[in-house]
């Protein structure tokens, strides 16, 4: 989840962010503003941002989600489910293709 203040996306609050406070704090860890446990400045992209390179630094930084901003803006916030589905299906639109342009020639 985006955490945004004033406008702008201050950092990233994840099921990974929680668990790792519940284990450093125990039951405490509810207690504690988002601030003091998210992720910190977030990792984010643009839209004119390929998805290829969405996917690397998704990849490199190990992060599951990435917002993204335009003009500091949060337009949208992608997945990398998103992201592989959509080249999945790139993939097999190329495929379909060859396999029509091979049955024509």
């Amino acid at each position: 989840m985006p955490v945004v203040d004033s406008g702008a996306v201050i950092g990233i609050f994840s099921e990974r962010d929680l668990l790792y406070c519940i284990a450093r704090h125990g039951a405490s860890a509810l207690d504690l503003l988002i601030d003091a446990v998210m992720t910190a400045p977030p990792i984010t992209a643009s839209p004119d941002s390929t998805v290829r390179d969405a996917l690397e630094v998704m990849t490199l930084r190990r992060i599951r989600h990435l917002p993204v901003l335009d003009a500091g803006e949060l337009v949208a916030f992608v997945s990398i489910g998103d992201l592989v589905k959509h080249r999945l299906e790139l993939i097999e639109h190329e495929a379909e293709a060859m396999r029509d342009y091979i049955r024509t020639a």
